[in-house]
């Protein structure tokens, strides 16, 4: 049996012997498109080489790609498990031509990999091609000797393909596997075309023609290929078998997941099993692309995965959970193609763990929910979609996972009204998905890198230098001058102006010329991760297009920003060495006057923690160690062991950037990072947390000052620390202690205080009989009451039970007046309580208090009233409620 494993290998290695450039799979975020949440398609990464606005240093290429389709209008999470071809998480293995080749060699490379390479009979073949598209009908009898019985011209718009309405198009091409009659279904194109027998393995795009409005207005000067072939179809044709989970990766991760529930993927709970192995696929590779569980955006969508998969390990009677025991099977099958897998694993089960963790008691609330709302609905009924909205907004329940708990029982749910319930919702509640997150790529900009290529950043090595005016920018509009006043864009050919990136700020600065002109860089941006944009206020003069300029970076803002920047990486180690190594960077500021620092972890650091931390960083600061920066290829950097942001995209050369030593072998901290950072450690001077938080689930936040700024602040509370010690008349180092003892004595003051003024509450009397004069007898009961004035009514029940013990067995009653309330206690000693209730006593006095209930046990009850002045009224209905129960 050929492994999944093998024939990705076998696929890259036969384009690229064949002169492809082997491309490494982009990150599942996509980078070139803001419409799309996910890469859902192999030509995704090269789609702005399509259409021209990048070029690259090859013109044919190869690759398997990493895709999702679980949100947006790709979406097949509903199908998941139920069918044979449908996933979460595919590879999507893809030839690619850039005005190289066309047709006649796509067609030559598909036939000779698949018949020669890989052995497929080409008698169980057969190709479409758009019915239009004569040239590639032609090209199947010549190149591949297909007869016309077994090429099937297609009209619709199955076989042939669209960027958009506006863009490059063409027809397609499809192969398909005929599985044999014994399996149902018919070719391509005709009624039974959906059937198994006939499956699609692989489609070839051939991008011919230009389209404005949907209509196609020329043919493209380069014809391009674009090809997409679904590994895992692919696998189950290659390994004889008809159905995806079938194959050698799902069926180790089916296995696994057998095991550890103890129950078989077969009848009902087959489907189980196979959500549990698609959906293991794309949260363990969303979340080592930089995704975690969110309720908006893209997070919310791996949650959605999630969940749904956690849902069926519960059917599968799953006690605890189970998604993150299952990784070490998901890293085993895949993580050699996939190292990210790898070195993300600690990260992706401490995710799946907690996230499970908390979705066991939202599964019991829902379900319990669900229960109730379908008890009397028959088979074919509708869940009404309000119900299904209420379990979403306040258990968390996704709309999905209500259709899939409903589907094997023959329920539906009405989508149309859960939908009007969500569009009463406010507009970041009703949107699922908010849009990439980044700014939709300008064609202004496409045009000024192609032309002008990147901007040289010599901001490494110096704070200022000499620049060509290329380019400048005013109100969107390119522009050759700019006067006083004006606001502009400036491009230029070389800068040290750092652009905001990775967390780190633009720089800001002047800009001058020897005819006169000054400008106030006001902030610094990077488009297209490419250009340097100097935002400038021209405060004096004019500056054209062709200008030489002198440029001056504000050193002192650069010089804080870089220490803090380093500050994050040594920061960064600490956590990882203290923490755990799933805790990874989700974000970072670092700005001039502070640094923040997101990171993954489940809980909130304790004080021994973060002080154990701050000593660590500060401990490597002291040692003032050499920052060494190298340049490596993206691979050479993680072997050597730096860590990288994964679902960042990095260039063909990354800055390594080394820092400190743990021994003689390993530095400290070694990451992948282009920011600028200190000459050595000790220039950062010191390191002071001053925050740790809470930032969304499962991500933590630090906030921290360095140098000048943390001394200051230090400096702030040792001043505020000698204020207080001079108020004290102590020295600083004694302020604890007497603080302490003032504290301590306060308290005691205001319990003497207490005790006093209940001493004196009591002595004051004021009862028909106070209880001086003993105690009296009502229905046959001793009873002793009294009505006082300004006891605390927390010191009522303390009173009572004094009260209790000298009667011995009777009745205690206690009405305290406070700023014209009143409140009273009924205590009943422990023989009568079986006779006498003390809430029934309490209730008349409370009413008579012009108050309603009062609680409490048999033997002690209180309560209270809003009317003070008639608390001998109160204690009189005790009485006359005493009298009643004797009678």
């Amino acid at each position: 049996m050929t492994s999944t494993n093998d024939i990705r290998r076998s696929f890259l290695d036969y384009f690229e012997k064949n002169g492809h450039a082997r491309v490494q799979s982009a990150p599942l975020v996509p980078h070139n498109d803001p419409t799309l949440m996910f890469v859902n398609a192999g030509m995704v990464p090269f789609k702005n080489v399509f259409t021209g606005l990048e070029t690259r240093p090859y013109s044919t290429a190869v690759s398997s790609q990493k895709c999702v389709r679980a949100g947006g209008k790709h979406n097949d999470l509903d199908n998941v498990g139920y069918t044979s071809r449908h996933h979460t998480f595919f590879e999507m293995l893809g030839n690619f031509s850039f005005g190289d080749y066309f047709k006649e060699q796509a067609i030559h490379h598909a036939w000779t990999l698949i018949t020669k390479e890989w052995g497929l009979h080409p008698d169980r073949l057969t190709a479409t091609v758009y019915h239009t598209d004569d040239e590639a009908y032609d090209l199947w009898k010549k190149v591949a000797g297909l007869p016309e019985s077994r090429i099937i011209r297609i009209p619709t718009k199955d076989n042939f393909w669209a960027m958009g309405d506006d863009g490059p198009c063409g027809p397609c091409s499809e192969i398909f596997f005929d599985h044999g009659d014994h399996i149902p279904g018919g070719p391509p194109g005709s009624p039974d075309e959906d059937g198994d027998r006939f499956v699609e393995i692989w489609n070839l795009v051939f991008m011919q023609f230009e389209q404005a409005a949907g209509e196609i207005v020329s043919e493209l000067p380069k014809k391009s290929i674009d090809t997409g072939m679904g590994l895992e179809r692919v696998a189950a044709v290659l390994q004889g078998v008809t159905d995806n989970y079938d194959t050698d990766t799902f069926k180790a991760l089916i296995a696994a997941s057998e095991e550890l529930t103890r129950t078989r993927a077969e009848g009902d709970q087959q489907a189980s099993h196979r959500v549990i192995a698609d959906h293991l696929r794309a949260s363990g590779f969303l979340v080592a692309d930089g995704v975690l569980p969110a309720n908006e955006g893209r997070g919310y969508v791996l949650r959605r995965i999630m969940r749904r998969a956690m849902r069926h390990a519960h059917l599968l009677g799953a006690k605890d959970p189970l998604m993150y025991r299952l990784v070490p099977e998901l890293v085993a099958e895949m993580g050699s193609a996939f190292p990210e897998l790898i070195r993300a694993q600690p990260l992706i089960e401490a995710t799946l763990f907690q996230e499970e963790t908390r979705f066991r008691q939202t599964l019991a609330n829902g379900l319990k929910l669900l229960d109730e709302a379908t008890s009397a609905m028959s088979d074919g009924g509708t869940l009404p979609g309000e119900t299904a909205f209420k379990l979403y907004d306040t258990f968390g329940f996704p709309y999905d996972l209500t259709e899939d708990a409903l589907r094997a029982r023959g329920l539906h749910v009405d989508r149309a009204g859960f939908d009007a319930s969500m569009a009463e919702q406010k507009a970041a509640a009703r949107a699922a998905w908010k849009g990439s997150g980044e700014k939709a790529s300008d064609d202004l900009w496409y045009d000024i890198v192609e032309a002008l290529g990147p901007t040289e950043f010599t901001g490494y090595s110096g704070h200022d230098g000499e620049g060509v005016v290329l380019e400048m920018i005013k109100d969107g509009l390119r522009v050759n001058e700019a006067k006083e006043g004006d606001t502009v864009t400036i491009i230029l050919n070389q800068t040290p102006f750092y652009a905001e990136s990775g967390g780190q700020v633009g720089d800001s600065g002047k800009l001058s010329s020897l005819i006169g002109f000054e400008g106030i860089v006001e902030a610094t941006s990077k488009p297209l991760g490419k250009l340097h944009a100097l935002r400038t206020k021209v405060a004096k003069g004019a500056v054209n297009v062709g200008d030489v300029l002198q440029q001056k970076v504000d050193v002192e803002r650069r010089t804080a920003t870089r220490a803090n920047h380093s500050a994050t990486h040594l920061l960064h180690a600490a956590l990882r060495n203290r923490l755990g190594e799933h805790v990874t960077q989700k974000g970072s500021l670092v700005a001039p006057d502070r640094l923040r620092f997101d990171f993954s972890h489940p809980q909130a650091l304790t004080t021994e923690e973060i002080a154990r931390i701050e000593a660590d960083v500060n401990a490597e600061i002291r040692a003032n160690e050499p920052v060494v920066t190298r340049l490596m290829t993206p691979d050479e950097a993680v072997q050597s062991g730096a860590l990288a942001l994964f679902g960042e995209k990095y260039g063909d050369e990354v800055r390594v950037l080394s820092m400190g030593r743990e021994d003689d072998s390993r530095y400290y901290s070694v990451e992948l990072c282009g920011g600028t950072h200190v000459a050595a450690t000790g220039d950062i001077g010191i390191f002071k947390i001053i925050s740790e938080s809470a930032v969304s689930s499962g991500v933590r936040r630090i906030e921290a000052l360095t140098g000048e700024v943390a001394r200051q602040w230090l400096n702030s509370r040792d001043e505020k620390l000698r204020e207080t010690a001079a108020a004290l008349k102590a020295s600083p180092e004694e302020v604890p202690a007497r603080v302490a003892a003032l504290v301590e004595n306060a308290r005691k003051l205001e319990r003497e205080l207490a005790d006093a003024k209940r001493a004196l509450a009591m002595g004051g009397g004021g009862g028909s009989k106070d209880e001086a004069a003993g105690p009296e007898q009502v229905g046959g009961h001793a009873f002793l009451g009294q009505v006082v004035e300004g006891l605390d009514p927390k010191s009522l029940r303390s009173e009572i039970d004094g009260m209790k013990q000298r009667l011995g067995s009777g009745v205690a009653a206690l009405v305290a007046v406070n700023e014209g309330r009143g409140s009273v206690a009924v205590g009943v000693t422990e023989d009568l309580a079986g006779q006498v209730s003390a809430v029934e006593l309490v209730k008349a006095a409370v009413e008579a208090l012009g108050g309603q209930g009062g609680g409490g046990r048999p033997d002690m009850a209180q309560g209270g009233g809003p009317d003070g002045s008639r608390a001998q009224e109160a204690l009189q209905a005790v009485r006359e409620a005493l009298e009643k129960v004797a009678a």
